[in-house]
């Protein structure tokens, strides 16, 4: 019944999905069809609520999914002027969390956000269940690398480079289909998002609550401010210098020494020091980002395009820098793509696109899928079989 079902709907129209993302903070829904059309893609973030915390504080972000989760599928609909009855398939992000987010069990310490990726998954589930509709769960970084084949046209051609920069993840991947994916350079510990994030909040950045501590710190550090005109150079460490891997840990610790070692933020001039961590952060891109494509060129992977996707790509900054960057080496033709900053961030549309092809070749989830907060982007096909993976 259900395939038949797909049949038709496939031979009357473009094929509809309705997606869910509760990874980290932002309860997302969105509605795309196989044309790539975004009918709709609702996103309620909850920065006014981890603001005093340093990061995203996982049991308030849990209970924010499970109040706004039934508003964001309820507006995707309404947006989109669609029912459930006009849905093909429901597709969420089953994994993985953000990996630099620690939260302590009676059991251990538990890497990512489990309980907000089992809200989502749970809700999709349910709704897919209820209304008999085939269901996806989809690999986040996966659909950001993916972000651009659905905003950008033409789109970019396999195999191409993608470096990914959120707040859990930092890394350069080579992708060579939509499943198929090989880690070029990850990061050892903190992710670029998480670090700008507890940097953000040591400085005492204050950030509309509508934007969160990302974008608060990239206008802080674009403010033109006279009174520091004057203020001393601070240099920072340099990273792992020559090796194809990323660590912001040292970063975040030496911003952290330099206000302690002045008596506090009151005795830093803090406009300066934002400054030279954020160009500190980026340059780590830059350096990493060569060696990457030094890589892909040795190992004769023949790449014609960069993808630069998550949320910490919305950054105006870092997107001249990297133009700047690969525009001054060997690599000039490169084409850089960045998908629109309100897809860089996370949002449902790039999970809906993710799941696309799997449902086109019918290739679904059971109901009892579970959620998977350590997923290897290279695993996309072979996904761990344990759902006790939550559990280093």
């Amino acid at each position: 019944m259900l395939r038949q079902y797909l049949h038709s709907a496939a031979a009357t129209r473009p094929f509809r999905v309705l997606a869910l993302e509760t990874s980290a903070d932002d309860t997302c829904a969105a509605i795309v069809d196989s044309s790539r059309r975004i009918w709709s893609n609702v996103v309620v973030n909850q920065h006014y609520l981890h603001e005093g915390y340093g990061g995203i504080q996982p049991l308030v972000a849990m209970h924010a999914h499970q109040r706004n989760i039934p508003t964001v599928v309820r507006q995707a609909l309404t947006d989109a002027n669609l029912q459930m009855a006009d849905i093909d398939g429901v597709a969420f992000t089953r994994g993985p969390g953000p990996l630099t987010t620690l939260f302590f069990t009676a059991f251990s310490l538990v890497p990512g956000l489990p309980g907000c990726l089992s809200i989502g998954l749970n809700a999709a589930k349910t709704l897919a269940a209820a209304t008999c509709k085939p269901l996806v769960g989809v690999h986040h970084m996966q659909a950001h690398a993916l972000t651009a084949h659905l905003t950008t046209d033409p789109a970019p051609e396999f195999p191409f480079l993608t470096l990914l920069v959120s707040g859990g993840h930092t890394m350069i991947v080579l992708a060579t289909s939509m499943h198929e994916f090989r880690i070029i350079a990850n990061t050892v510990d903190r992710s670029i998002g998480s670090t700008i994030d507890r940097c953000a909040t040591l400085l005492q950045i204050k950030w509309p609550q509508d934007l969160g501590p990302g974008p608060g710190l990239e206008r802080f550090c674009a403010e033109d401010v006279p009174d520091e005109a004057g203020a001393p150079h601070f240099q920072a460490p340099t990273i792992m210098r020559g090796q194809l891997a990323f660590s912001f840990t040292a970063l975040h610790s030496w911003v952290e020494r330099t206000i302690n070692a002045a008596g506090g933020t009151e005795h830093v001039p803090r406009r300066a020091l934002a400054r030279a961590f954020q160009n500190a952060a980026f340059a780590e891109l830059e350096t990493k980002l060569l060696l990457a494509l030094k890589w892909c060129e040795t190992h004769h992977h023949a790449v014609r395009h960069l993808v630069v996707s998550g949320g910490v790509a919305s950054n105006t900054l870092l997107r001249q820098r990297l133009k700047t960057c690969v525009s001054r080496t060997r690599f000039m033709e490169m084409k850089l793509v960045f998908p629109d900053p309100s897809f860089c961030t996370d949002n449902a549309a790039m999970i809906a696109w993710a799941s696309m092809h799997r449902f086109l070749a019918q290739d679904h989830d059971q109901f009892t899928i579970a959620p998977l907060p350590k997923w290897s982007i290279e695993a996309i096909r072979n996904p761990p079989t344990s759902t006790m993976n939550l559990f280093p």
